[in-house]
């Protein structure tokens, strides 16, 4: 009888060691493990966010998703990059792609009114850089729909972009990219359906009065303050026709998508650019000819360069998506 009880004593301060030395990662994670102070904080923003309300995401939903921001920041750890903070706005802008894109049953980074990732931002109001990663999941069954599956599914779609391989490796290199700083988590279950998006945002500089439509021929000054972290490099503009509708077929057959289009319409270098700095702030003069979509992607660096040399922005990443709609 001793031995026996003995025997089990063994099995439960073993299976106690076990359970003390499992490694955090693979033991589900708990809302309560994330800092409150942090969940409060987005909490208050989620209230005080006034765009995109339609998809503005309940605390139940809030809370899944300051959980796998912490699963995205330890991937992100692991790779020597810095965390990301939980963007609502972009948040809401996936909520929104991933609820029609699992109504209509497709996946890929356009939307339905053929806009890409950083159109799509723009027009919900954001300034900022934006690379977005798109994941889906369907069944033949309708989903029992919960939130720990929601969890269970948002944790399987990341944890499949951190599985990509060289060449094929864009989402993963997406979320490592060191200089991402902010985060738009995104998610949709419905009926046979689920969609999960991350959009990763690239957020440096504070914007004021950037107009989302103008005139062409009329003259505009973007304005911008780089809070002393650093000076304009170069500023390239591409424009591109009104986008055109698409259907979920169309979508679905299409894969990555460019973060500029074929036509170039200006671009500004930067000892052209810090003439028109005041200190931290930059105010830039434009103006449009035609009409169509604009889109502004501006690089800095943590040097001025007042004269002529060589740039390279190989190794940059824009810090701006501003899109102007230029009518005639």
């Amino acid at each position: 009888m001793f031995k026996k009880t003995w025997k089990q004593i063994k099995f439960l301060l073993i299976l106690i060691i076990i359970l003390i030395c499992l490694p955090h990662s693979i033991l589900p994670l708990r809302t309560d493990e994330i800092g409150k102070d942090d969940l409060e904080n987005y909490r208050k923003m989620n209230e005080s966010e006034k765009r995109l309300t339609e998809y503005k995401d309940n605390d139940e939903s809030l809370n899944l998703k300051v959980v796998q921001l912490d699963i995205i920041n330890k991937s992100r750890k692991k790779n020597n990059a810095s965390p990301v903070k939980l963007d609502i706005l972009a948040s809401r802008v996936a909520n929104k792609m991933c609820r029609e894109a699992a109504e209509n049953e497709y996946l890929g980074h356009w939307n339905m009114a053929g806009e890409e990732p950083y159109l799509r931002y723009a027009f919900a109001g954001g300034y900022d850089h934006v690379s977005e990663n798109a994941y889906g999941e369907w069944s033949s069954d309708n989903y029992n729909i919960s939130s720990p599956l929601i969890g269970s599914m948002m944790k399987t779609g990341h944890g499949k972009f951190m599985a990509e391989r060289a060449p094929n490796d864009g989402h993963k290199k997406n979320i490592i990219e060191k200089v991402h700083n902010f985060v738009g988590i995104g998610f949709y279950l419905t009926g046979k359906q689920f969609r999960y998006n991350e959009e990763f945002l690239d957020r440096y500089f504070e914007f004021e009065n950037i107009p989302s439509e103008v005139k062409a021929g009329e003259s505009i000054n973007i304005t911008l303050n780089t809070n002393g972290q650093g000076f304009l490099y170069y500023l390239v503009i591409y424009r591109e026709n009104w986008p055109k509708p698409l259907t979920p077929a169309q979508i679905s057959k299409r894969g990555s998508y460019r973060d500029y289009t074929d036509e170039v319409y200006k671009e500004m270098v930067a000892w052209d650019l810090s003439r028109y700095r005041n200190g931290t702030l930059y105010q830039i003069p434009l103006s449009f000819t035609r009409e169509g979509l604009y889109y502004i992607q501006i690089y800095s660096d943590k040097k001025e360069l007042n004269k002529p040399a060589s740039l390279n922005t190989k190794e940059k990443t824009p810090e701006s998506g501003i899109v102007i709609k230029v009518t005639r």
